[in-house]
């Protein structure tokens, strides 16, 4: 079986289009692979590209230079160079991911909101709904809620909608930055065991933990970014 998960020599920087173009180096030379039932942690300083980091694998940064090779219906896509139609299709079929924001239509109900990656590859409204409702039972969110459109709910509300979204499909590939940031300490745990329980599955998760317990129970192995900093070279 191919590794789910490799980056090779990736590069970014960003250029200050007020500043007469100057260019902000960001991470250099990134290399790393994820195998399958591994959690990998993204570790360092903040401002140190660890959030760039997922967002250049999840195609939502462009790279200057390196692959990120993704194991997509076992044959491998680059998403450092794949148009934006590819992009779309290994996200809805093998690339998940967990931001820190829910991001929603207004005025659909947060039972549609957590369903909707299901539906979306193929599985009926009802047993997408089915799923969504045991997920958001699971993390606590209380059932009145389930019905209304997640934009009022409090912080730590909307981010256990977002991980039940988030965790609702089985892609093989699960990129995590800050999932249990808002969250209690019951939550925190309850998060801690669906990860564990995607491990089991296979699953290749990479992620951002702040939470230094949190890290230490889900980690197989920490990432310094440290070594990725072009200003580190610099000095």
């Amino acid at each position: 079986m191919a590794t789910p998960l490799v980056v090779s020599e990736v590069s970014k920087s960003f250029t200050m289009h007020l500043r007469g173009g100057l260019k902000l180096p960001v991470v250099a030379n990134v290399s790393f692979s994820v195998a399958a039932g591994e959690c990998v942690v993204l570790g360092g300083p903040s401002g140190i590209g660890k959030s760039s980091i997922l967002k250049m694998l999840y195609g939502n940064y462009a790279v200057d230079a390196g692959q990120i090779l993704i194991c997509h219906q076992d044959r491998m896509v680059d998403i450092a160079s794949a148009d934006p139609r590819q992009v779309l299709e290994v996200r809805r079929g093998t690339l998940g991911y967990v931001s820190q924001f829910l991001r929603t239509v207004p005025r659909v109900s947060t039972l549609d909101v957590v369903a909707e990656p299901l539906v979306a590859r193929g599985a009926s409204a009802e047993a997408a709904r089915a799923r969504a409702a045991e997920l958001l039972a699971k993390l606590n969110l209380p059932r009145d809620l389930w019905q209304l459109p997640p934009s009022t709910f409090s912080g730590g509300e909307q981010q256990r909608v977002n991980i039940a979204r988030g965790f609702i499909t089985d892609h093989a590939v699960l990129l995590l930055d800050e999932p249990t940031a808002s969250l209690d300490a019951a939550n925190r745990a309850v998060v801690v065991e669906m990860i564990r329980t995607k491990k089991a599955e296979g699953v290749a998760l990479l992620g951002i933990f702040h939470d230094e317990e949190v890290r230490e129970l889900v980690a197989d192995r920490i990432l310094d970014v440290s070594q990725f900093s072009p200003r580190k070279v610099a000095a």
